[in-house]
């Protein structure tokens, strides 16, 4: 699959045994022009360079000097970039083949700078980068970012093994997912090997890695991308209590929906999220594209598809979100207003924090439910997008008490608006505001 997928990015492995080494090689000897990295030289000693001459097996070829293979036109180069400052070496040089070992070792600059090595002037032959690695590492954070729609539970639209994605640089600084006719779009892919994919090792190899600590047993023998990872200490919600939440969900059944909370978009690619909720039980989520909802009017109407008699709807009232509370109001419906920016005079549970805004205070509260130590027994749906939405509200303390980080911070972060997370919190908010 690796060999053979058109992507122009790959991202290959996962559990050790996957053959990175023999795939790089193999694609080396397919290409006119190459380049093998490794973080470190002693490591390309040890791996890359050692498993050519392994299977290339021509000395007359190899030029030790220089760490080269050549026959004829083609060329393969063994480098490395253990520092930065070390990818200026490469300035003026294309490769129509980029292949990086253990790409969780080097940073983020390392490997975005090596990409724009890329490129060939030889009509019809193909450009490729290849990066092979296990989980874990300095880059870890950095490839798993790159690679969400494949690594990231939380992505909203995730993607299968060897699924072809495209993706472009924004004005910020940020990739976003495109199409495949966008012109800037760039082809990308993550392909997964398993130990049990290679015949040629035997059990005591699986054995081997099996006998090793956590996380190195998880990332090595099974792949596991999120094995090791923890959360930022200022993470409002633990992923584990937001997992324990979406694990106890079930269908709705006869469940009488009592609240339904909506946030409103502000047009653009954000959303406007209806979240209905049953008690302490959330049901699937509705989302709208901010396009399809740019006045309180459009809101309203789709909003009478789903509100029936009794229901309390909390409706966000920053911006669009006034109009569409008003429109609500004159139709009958059980309005309550829920503004964010408004001042807060509650504390939390233990009365010792107070919070600058509804924004923090609502967050903190729906904190408070998830905690298993709470009686609230919370049900979310398992929405990918709903958990990245909440494990991504960050918090700190102010001398007015606990702040939630600025919205544009966490979009610049997520790659999108948290629609999700802020219509479930809203829908946690009732007269006077809140339901636990």
């Amino acid at each position: 699959m690796a060999l053979e997928t058109p992507a122009f990015e790959t991202l290959y492995g996962g559990a050790a045994g996957g053959g990175k080494s023999d795939l790089l090689l193999a694609l080396a000897y397919q290409h006119r022009q190459t380049l093998l990295l490794r973080r470190t030289f002693p490591d390309l000693e040890r791996s890359l360079i050692l498993r050519s001459q392994e299977l290339f097996g021509d000395s007359t070829a190899y030029n030790a000097s220089k760490h080269v293979w050549r026959w004829g036109a083609k060329r393969i180069e063994f480098g490395h970039v253990e520092y930065d400052k070390n990818v200026t070496q490469y300035q003026s040089a294309a490769y129509d083949l980029i292949g990086f070992d253990e790409v969780t070792q080097f940073t983020k600059l390392q490997y975005e700078y090596m990409l724009s090595r890329a490129r060939t002037t030889t009509k019809g032959q193909r450009v490729r980068i290849i990066a092979c690695t296990n989980p874990g590492g300095e880059g870890n954070d950095w490839v798993m970012e790159r690679w969400a729609a494949w690594l990231d539970e939380g992505y909203a639209n995730p993607a299968e093994s060897g699924e072809v994605r495209y993706f472009k640089r924004g004005a910020d600084g940020r990739d976003t997912e495109t199409t495949k006719d966008d012109p800037d779009g760039i082809s990308r892919t993550f392909i997964a090997a398993k130990l049990s994919d290679n015949p040629y090792l035997d059990a005591s190899y699986r054995r081997t890695l099996n006998a090793l600590p956590e996380p190195y047993r998880s990332q090595l023998l099974d792949g596991d991308w999120l094995a090791g990872l923890t959360d930022d200490a200022y993470q409002i919600i633990p992923t584990a209590w937001i997992k324990a939440a979406q694990a106890r969900w079930t269908e709705q059944g006869a469940r009488k929906i009592d609240t339904i909370g909506v946030d409103v978009a502000r047009g653009g690619d954000d959303q406007t999220v209806f979240a209905p909720r049953s008690g302490s039980w959330f049901g699937p989520l509705q989302k709208h594209p901010g396009r399809s909802t740019p006045d309180g009017q459009s809101i309203i109407g789709l909003l009478l598809d789903v509100v029936t008699p009794g229901v309390a709807v909390n409706i966000d009232v920053i911006g669009v979100g006034a109009s569409a509370y008003d429109i609500a109001r004159m139709s009958g419906m059980n309005a309550v207003p829920v503004n964010f920016a408004e001042g807060s005079s509650e504390t939390d549970k233990s009365g010792q924090l107070r919070f600058i805004n509804k924004r923090a205070e609502l967050y903190w509260k729906f904190r408070e439910a998830l905690d298993p130590s709470s009686d609230q027994s919370v049900e979310l749906p398992g929405d990918p997008e709903l958990l990245a939405d909440l494990k991504s509200a960050r918090w700190e303390i102010t001398m007015r008490g606990v702040k939630v980080i600025d919205k544009e911070l966490i979009k610049k972060k997520l790659g999108r608006s948290p629609d999700s997370a802020d219509a479930v919190v809203i829908a946690s908010a009732q007269g006077p505001w809140l339901m636990w």
